[in-house]
């Protein structure tokens, strides 16, 4: 063999695992945020206890979405309304939670990410402020 053509194939091959990690990834964290929705938010968010969105309810959650996934997130990882923060589960990381919270608004009308490194860390930012005016 050729050593281009060994190059060529190590090349492609280092993409193949690439793209397939990455979906993989994306797959493992929709899992993990339906997992999470299960354990921790169905409880309220199935049958809208004390007036929680419902999932799948599009104009419950209509208003939220257009909050925008930033505040959303940092909101209700903080507690907002009725819920307590992190749904009543205390060990939920915020990235933990954002992965809940994004099952629950993509079944719910909306299409978000998961959060990127930059939008962490403006939810933190968020958090830290909406935890100064509570």
């Amino acid at each position: 063999m050729s050593l281009i053509f060994v190059k060529t194939q190590s090349i492609l091959y280092s993409i193949l695992i690439l793209v397939f990690s990455q979906a993989t990834f994306a797959a493992e964290k929709t899992a993990s945020g339906a997992s999470i929705y299960k354990e921790v938010c169905a409880v309220c968010h199935n049958v809208g206890v004390a007036n929680a969105p419902k999932l799948g309810d599009q104009n419950a959650w209509k208003k939220l979405i257009g909050e925008g996934q930033v505040i959303i997130t940092a909101h209700g990882y903080v507690g907002v309304r009725a819920m307590p923060a992190r749904g009543g589960k205390e060990s939920l990381s915020v990235e933990q939670f954002a992965e809940a919270l994004n099952y629950m608004i993509n079944k719910s009308g909306g299409h978000w990410i998961s959060p990127n490194q930059a939008m962490l860390a403006e939810i933190n930012k968020e958090i830290t402020n909406r935890k100064k005016t509570q």
